[in-house]
Order: structure tokens, then sequence, then C-alpha cells
């Protein structure tokens, strides 16, 4: 029998002794396809500083005993940088009233085990206790269906997000520089996906 997996719940600065942690988990997940990610310990720390900074946002780890094997952030909209906010601003939608999920990243032994789900629910959690919001969003990276690096038999996600009610917003896209295994450092495009924030 597996031993569960149990979810801890972290705000602000108790983010701080597991940066480590999960920014090794985000460079591992993230050099798979489709973000093909070469990771950077030092631009990881600083990213996962913003959340580390912040009392209003969330970071869910999942723990296979002392492990980390998962891990899920977000942070309100209106705390993060401008070109996360551009596409809101050019569309009239009021950047204070949208909570940002940031990302998921599980490592593959452990998915199909509604770790996903338990992610999204506790950040959509988090934005109703905090109050204030409309909805909530996330940016996933858009790549051509025939790019000969996507691995065979590849199922991207859009099924699983559209599931939980989340709606692709075409042109509501922002560029993101990253370095790209075997490429360097080239800007990838991001497109957001919305949900409503229901308040019960």
């Amino acid at each position: 029998m597996r031993d569960p997996i149990t979810l801890q719940t972290l705000s602000g600065a108790a983010l701080l002794p597991h940066l480590d942690a999960v920014a090794a988990l985000r460079i591992a997940v993230f050099r798979d396809w489709p973000y093909l990610y070469e990771g950077d310990v030092g631009y990881e720390r600083e990213y996962l500083a913003a959340y580390a900074g912040s009392p209003n946002s969330v970071v869910v780890l999942a723990r296979d005993g002392d492990a980390v094997i998962g891990a899920s952030t977000g942070i309100p909209l209106a705390e993060d940088s401008a070109e996360f906010q551009a596409p809101f601003v050019e569309r009239g939608i009021d950047v204070s009233k949208v909570f940002y999920c940031g990302e998921s990243v599980l490592l593959p032994a452990y998915r199909g085990r509604g770790i996903g789900h338990a992610f999204f629910d506790a950040r959509e959690a988090h934005a109703r206790a905090l109050g204030g919001f409309d909805c909530t969003a996330f940016a996933a990276v858009d790549r051509a269906g025939d790019d000969p690096r996507k691995p065979a038999g590849h199922r991207g996600n859009d099924m699983f997000w559209s599931k939980r009610g989340y709606a692709r917003q075409p042109g509501m896209t922002m560029q993101l520089h990253w370095n790209e295994v075997g490429i360097g450092e080239v800007a990838h495009p991001l497109t957001f996906w919305l949900r409503p924030l229901e308040t019960t």
C-alpha cells in the first residue's frame, strides 16, 4: 500500500525554509515538455522570493514522507509583475480582482492521484478566504502541435483545466524569456486561462 500524500499550505515568510526544495522541483519538472526550461537556481530563488515576501501568497506543498514531491503557488495579480498584469489591463480587467495561480509542479510518479485537483482546490480556497477577487487565472505556454520535440503520446492539461471551469482567453498572451534546453534564452508566448471565483 502506498503511503498517503500529505498537503501543507503556507503563506508568505513560511515558505522561506522550503525555497530550495521548491526551486529544485520546478527545475526538474519544467525541464520536460512543454516548457523545456534549462533551470537556474539563482532565478528560481529570486522568483520564489516574491511569494515569500507577500503575506497574501499561497504555496501548497505535497509531501511523500519528508520529501517535497509537488508544489503549487498563487498570489494576487496586483502583487505580480507588470508583464503578467498587462494582458488584463489591455482587456480592461481590474488586476486587483484577479488571483493568479502561478504554477503546479508534480513529479511524474505521483501524477494521476488527484493531487492536481487538490492544488487548485487549495489555491481557490485561499483566494476566497482573502476576499475581493472575481476570478482566478493562470498562464500556460503555447507550443505548436506538430513540434517535433513533443513526446509521442503526450496528453496536455487542456481538458483537465476546462473541467475545472477554466477557459482559455485567445489574445490574452504575454511573452516570457527563459533558457530553453539546447537553445538558450528565447521568448515564449503564454496564454491566460480564467475562471470565475464563486464566493460559496
